[in-house]
């Protein structure tokens, strides 16, 4: 049996008890909300070295990291660096997004790396094995071909896949009707939508959707429903093509879960504030309450360099208002790829947004944190506040290049007019 089909069986699997314990929570309780759809543990039962994660309601705000080769940089070595860096700044998972180089042995090594989560997009393997290997366009895949490259990504022992499954010709139809800016910026939207346009075909993942999910069910992977359409600029968020993308999605959550297979669906992209809110409750109520993997979103478009912190604003936001899993976007997003430095800032910004995020849905623990830093703060505790921080090397590093004298206690923006020492004379 897979996981769902057990959680609904009332089992509560040792994969359950190890992903609760990892997360701070109640076993039983991790089931309940597995069987109604509302939380996951992914893990592929062929991931021999990894650890099942939970994502969904009431667990921690997950985050990813995004690494992977490109044509122009395909160093085996660069993207287990960058897995390294994702992993020890306190990433939970990690996509393996290769397009260039030696693929199969990049996800293999990535894979064998870490036991964290690992996510990739077979879509890509297929489109590069069609280009590279047999001399093929993107266009001129098979059925086969994609399904194949879905098979052997799961073989390796990948945990959750995404799958644009809700890029159809109708939602394609309601894209070019109302206009975008820029269209589809999906990677592997584009490679459906371009594959479509060229066979005057439907989606073959979404028309052969059971066979998809027959393929998935031995591995208990879980799928991660691909937004196509989501929004490549602020101009474009929330429009027909995405929304309707989001309902189709829902109905596919509904026949994974039939199935008997675990899912998730993922969002947008770059949104406005004011409209991040209502974006998690479409989705929330389209699709089930199933757990909502978002990149970013990012709230403006301007700030190449420091699109980190465009993530992090808009991904506190998406995950106060109930928002899952958040995706890192680091300094280096539309621009090139990142480098491990890039890797681990991305990952920092991250954290600190699903962090605050949880001080808001109020998880257990989340709020203690911050307490302790506060106390810690006022008794000038430099220890207790390195231990706390959410990157301790980087907080005990700026303090010693300020050059204080640790005996003088506090720091050299108050000197010997800090107010906590102020305060504490006040009470002698």
């Amino acid at each position: 049996m897979t996981q769902l089909e057990m959680a609904r069986q009332g089992i509560v699997s040792d994969k359950m008890k190890q992903a609760a314990a990892d997360a701070g929570i109640d076993a039983g309780l991790l089931r309940q909300r597995i069987a109604e759809g509302t939380a996951i543990v992914c893990h592929n039962n062929l991931h021999a070295n990894g650890r099942p994660l939970a994502v969904g309601k009431g667990v921690p705000t997950r985050v990813n990291a995004n690494i992977g080769t490109s044509k122009d940089d395909t160093s085996i070595d660069k993207e287990l660096e960058k897995a390294r860096a994702a992993v020890a700044a306190g990433a939970d998972a990690i996509m393996d997004l290769s397009t260039g180089g030696p693929i199969d042995e990049i996800r293999r090594a990535i894979i064998a790396e870490t036991k964290a989560c690992i996510g990739s997009v077979p879509l890509y393997q297929a489109a590069c094995d069609t280009v590279v290997k047999k001399g093929k366009a993107i266009v001129d895949m098979t059925v086969d071909e994609i399904f194949d490259g879905i098979k052997k990504h799961l073989d390796d022992g990948v945990d959750f896949i995404t799958v644009h499954c809700g890029v159809t010709r109708a939602t394609v139809e309601r894209m070019d009707h109302e206009g975008r800016i820029m269209e589809v910026v999906s990677r592997g939207g584009s490679f459906t939508v371009a594959w479509m346009t060229r066979n005057n075909a439907e989606n073959p993942l979404y028309e052969h959707y059971d066979r998809l999910l027959e393929l998935v069910k031995p591995y208990d992977a879980t799928l991660s429903l691909g937004d196509g359409f989501r929004p490549g600029c602020l101009a474009d968020a929330t429009d027909r093509a995405q929304i309707h993308e989001l309902i189709v999605l829902g109905e596919l959550t509904q026949r994974a879960w039939d199935a008997g297979i675990q899912v998730m669906i993922e969002g947008p992209g770059h949104v406005p504030l004011n409209q991040i809110e209502a974006n998690i409750q479409l989705q929330k109520r389209l699709c089930h309450g199933a757990p909502f993997y978002v990149l970013g979103p990012l709230v403006t478009d301007i700030a190449p360099g420091y699109d980190h912190i465009t993530c992090a604003i808009g991904g506190s936001i998406a995950a106060s208002a109930g928002a899952d899993f958040l995706c890192y976007v680091t300094p280096s997003e539309h621009l090139c790829l990142p480098t491990v430095k890039d890797v681990h800032e991305g990952v920092m910004a991250t954290r600190i947004a699903a962090h605050a995020a949880d001080i808001v849905k109020e998880l257990p623990g989340a709020m203690e944190k911050d307490i302790a830093m506060s106390k810690a703060r006022k008794a000038l505790d430099w220890e207790t506040q390195y231990g706390l921080a959410i990157d301790p090397d980087l907080a005990r590093k700026r303090r010693g290049e300020s050059g204080v004298d640790e005996e003088h206690g506090a720091c050299t923006m108050c000197g010997e007019f800090c107010a906590y020492k102020v305060m504490d004379e006040r009470k002698n």
